[in-house]
């Protein structure tokens, strides 16, 4: 699948149009998630724009961006917090992230369930992801002059679908980016107004699609019935936390009176 590279992506966000819609979306993000006192955040894919609005509070955060995009050193002027990795084995124990911020990874990965499993794995029993996608109704996932061209876009019951059969609990989901992608002056001075018209007019069409969701821990999986009118069921295992590997860089160990959550 053809998806943008980091070069690609930091380019766009270090431009006008890029940095209104770092503007807008991070309103969205915080409304969702207005206090993440003492949690660890993990970014996936290319979401380091959107991380520095949560430094403050949480306990680490960290960015993981898939081999395939390539890594861009973040944060500046501060020790690097951000690791290249496999989208289907992610370098983190079990249970060991409170919530994961997914931005240019879901809909341009070539595995998506295998993705979403390495997810689930790595979230705490009470652990939330937050998904941003292009909507495939907007006008932003038909033009390929920006990163939300490029990829899978989605529809509002094809995202819902597609984590409850991952192991999430969708929890809301909600519209953003209404503003054209288009990088010019006039368009961008009434970015503010162009967000507030199109969600009263066109709720449907927005460029982005935002869905919150929790992990899914207890359940029942039914396996192939032994006689023709018996069934048996088998509880899916809680994941248990455990401590991080030795092998692990610094940046990844536990600070100082902060041990991995276990369920």
């Amino acid at each position: 699948m053809l998806r943008p590279d980091v070069i690609d992506l930091r380019e766009f966000y270090n431009g006008r149009l890029g940095m209104a819609v770092r503007r807008m979306l991070r309103l969205r993000l915080r409304a969702i998630w207005p206090d993440l006192h003492g949690l660890r955040v993990l970014g996936l894919g290319y979401a380091t724009p959107y991380l520095r609005i949560f430094e403050t509070e949480t306990e680490r955060v960290l960015a993981a961006m898939p081999a395939q995009q390539g890594v861009s050193r973040w944060p500046r002027g501060k020790p690097g917090r951000v690791m290249l990795v496999d989208e289907g084995d992610l370098p983190l124990p079990d249970a060991s992230v409170d919530r994961i911020l997914l931005v240019h990874a879901l809909e341009n990965s070539d595995a998506v369930r295998q993705l979403l499993q390495e997810v689930w794995r790595v979230l705490t029993p009470q652990g939330r992801i937050l998904v941003v996608v292009p909507n495939r109704r907007g006008l932003w996932a038909h033009i390929e002059t920006t990163p939300f061209g490029y990829g899978r876009p989605y529809t509002p019951p094809q995202l819902t679908s597609l984590m409850r059969d991952s192991g999430f609990s969708p929890l809301q989901t909600q519209s953003a980016l209404w503003l054209p992608p288009w990088d010019r002056g006039f368009v961008l001075r009434a970015a503010a107004a162009w967000e507030r018209t199109g969600e009263w007019l066109w709720s449907r069409f927005s460029g982005v699609l935002l869905l919150e969701a929790e992990k899914q821990v207890y359940g029942v999986t039914p396996l192939k019935p032994q006689r023709a009118r018996q069934r048996a069921f088998v509880m899916r295992p809680q994941v248990a936390g455990r401590l991080l590997p030795k092998s692990l860089p610094e940046a990844l160990q536990p600070g100082p009176g902060h041990g991995i959550k276990a369920p």
